[in-house]
């Protein structure tokens, strides 16, 4: 008797709490609209400039003031919740209807929830960041050329930021034995000021950092070969702290750029390479000038003579010219990144194992990274990270010209 009367008590309810089937259609469709009329509006470059200045930066610095509260990345709690919910409710789903009449009908029910939830996602993350790749970029605001580079200006470029990481090596912290150490949490606090210097020069990166943070999966992301990361849907800037500590400040700017409404790689690259030297604290600069020197020496390495099987004369020229504390920076962080699909429990079919998966998962990350980045007109995909070197001649070889080269 008394669970007959709790049965009609929760169809009352149900009764009560019925949704009307306009509304239920209504819900489900306001999401295709929003992320068709993206699709159909992303190729007028006056929306996107719109929709990335009226829509995604509000938008973005207020979840990005909301998620500061918290030390910790809501993001990956956000991202962990709904995989283990996902998991749960579809083994759910799938065992409740197993053995019922028109299963699939229900099974479809049961899932149609996640699919809408998905498309309403996407829809937003289209419009608070796929818009900026569609908008009027940093180096077309600020009338970058892309008449290309002469080989003598690389050249030159890269002995500056040579000449400029050999000093600064000398002056950050580093152990008895040579190896680089920074304080990482101070790292992370001294950097929402770095752009205070460079936003002078360039006002549209104006605008409120917060501070980044350390992933919690920070295993992972070393496994699939990044640094770092900002979500859009969070406002979050966050950072991979396995790697050694040289780069680090460099990709804290480069994730603080996309949070300023950078959105294109290389130009976060140039951006956060510009504010890390012009920031006024060595650890920064250290970071930026070897960052660059990286990008710089990879554009140099190669000879024009496209059937030379050797480096250029230039490239070596360059190395031969760092410090110890340069190449030895420079080694610790190849051999990190060399290494990290590399397991090392010391039985050897489980470290192929597991090695193997590594490789995998880093591939099939990458893969979809490089599709995604193509399919919002970023045209080298995942290459895109290299193609600064343009932008960074470029502006040394005017500010050279104009003799106030930092």
């Amino acid at each position: 008797m008394r669970f007959a009367k709790l049965r009609q008590f929760k169809e009352k309810l149900r009764e009560k709490l019925k949704v009307p089937f306009g509304l239920k259609i209504a819900v489900c469709v306001f999401p295709v609209v929003l992320t068709a009329l993206f699709y159909a509006l992303r190729f007028s470059t006056g929306v996107m400039n719109w929709a990335a200045n009226y829509i995604s930066a509000p938008v973005r610095n207020f979840f990005g003031l909301l998620s500061s509260i918290y030390p910790f990345a809501i993001m990956e709690i956000i991202c962990t919740a709904t995989v283990i919910f996902l998991i749960y409710y579809i083994i759910k789903s799938i065992r409740d209807t197993s053995r019922r009449r028109g299963k699939w009908k229900l099974l479809g029910k049961r899932l149609l929830p996640i699919l809408v939830i998905a498309v309403y996602i996407w829809g937003a993350f289209c419009w608070l960041w796929n818009s900026g790749y569609h908008a009027t970029g940093f180096a077309e605001r600020y009338g970058f050329s892309d008449e290309g580079i002469a080989r003598e200006d690389l050249f030159a470029v890269t002995l500056l930021f040579a000449e400029r990481a050999n000093e600064l090596s000398d002056l950050v912290e580093r152990d008895p034995e040579g190896r680089y150490i920074a304080n990482r949490q101070q790292m992370f606090a001294d950097s929402t000021t770095i752009y205070s210097n460079i936003s002078e020069k360039f006002p549209s990166l104006q605008g409120r950092l917060y501070t980044p943070k350390p992933m919690m999966f920070s295993w992972f992301m070393s496994i699939t070969g990044y640094s770092g990361m900002y979500f859009a849907l969070t406002g979050e800037a966050m950072i991979n702290t396995q790697p050694p500590g040289t780069f680090m400040p460099m990709t804290v700017a480069h994730e603080h750029a996309h949070q300023l409404g950078i959105f294109a790689e290389d130009e976060a690259n140039f951006v956060g390479i510009l504010a890390c030297i012009t920031s006024e604290n060595i650890v920064f600069e250290y970071a930026g000038y070897m960052s660059g020197l990286s990008y710089l020496l990879n554009a140099l390495a190669w000879s024009d003579n496209i059937f030379a099987s050797s480096f250029s004369e230039e490239w070596h020229i360059v190395m031969d010219s760092l410090s110890d504390n340069v190449h030895r920076d420079r080694h610790e962080n190849s051999i990190f990144w060399a290494t990290r699909t590399t397991a090392n429990t010391g039985v050897t079919f489980l470290d192929n194992i597991l090695t193997s998966v590594a490789e995998t998962t880093s591939d099939v990350v990458d893969s979809i990274y490089d599709s995604f980045l193509r399919s919002n007109d970023q045209e080298l995909g995942i290459r895109s990270y290299g193609a600064c070197v343009d932008l960074l001649v470029l502006y040394f070889r005017n500010e050279a010209m104009n003799e106030n080269v930092p």
